[in-house]
């Protein structure tokens, strides 16, 4: 039984009646299988469905492509980030270069010698001051308010007449 869904078929030809040898050319074409065509039945929704699959698998590709196009995008910003990035750390690696080299000693002391008028000090200049430092610290009594001499006087009170 040939398949439903092939539009070819072959099929034995079925044996015609032989007649004497009259008629030789036919014999040999009988015993050659025949070829024929079968029409294929299309299914009514099928058209339908082709159309529904195309769309989505455009819709799928134009996805595809657009996350490509933003990947693209997004790794070349972040390349130029990345060099601004290397640029701003060689400014400041010059920077501090330049901020030790300014503070240094020997800048400060010529700084203050010329622009300043600064001299370096001698030692007949020093003067030491000698200071008494006792481990005790003395505290003055507080005079009490009105107030706190009244409740103390309250309380020897209360303490008297109780024993």
């Amino acid at each position: 039984m040939p398949e439903r869904d092939s539009v070819y078929s072959y099929e034995a030809a079925a044996k015609p009646v032989e007649k004497p040898d009259s008629q030789p050319e036919r014999r040999s074409r009988a015993k050659r299988p025949r070829i024929t065509m079968k029409q294929t039945e299309a299914k009514s929704g099928s058209v339908f469905r082709i159309i529904v699959i195309s769309a989505l698998a455009f819709a799928v590709l134009g996805c595809v492509i657009y996350s490509l196009n933003r990947r693209n995008t997004m790794y070349s910003r972040v390349s130029s980030l990345q060099s601004e990035l290397n640029l701003a750390e060689a400014e400041n690696a010059r920077l501090q270069s330049e901020l030790q080299a300014k503070v240094s000693a020997k800048n400060v002391e010529e700084y203050a010698e010329n622009v300043l008028g600064m001299q370096k000090i001698d030692s007949s200049q020093i003067k030491y001051i000698e200071i008494q430092t006792d481990d005790v610290v003395n505290i003055p009594e507080q005079d009490q308010g009105i107030l706190a001499k009244l409740r103390n006087f309250i309380d020897r009170c209360v303490e008297y007449f109780r024993g």
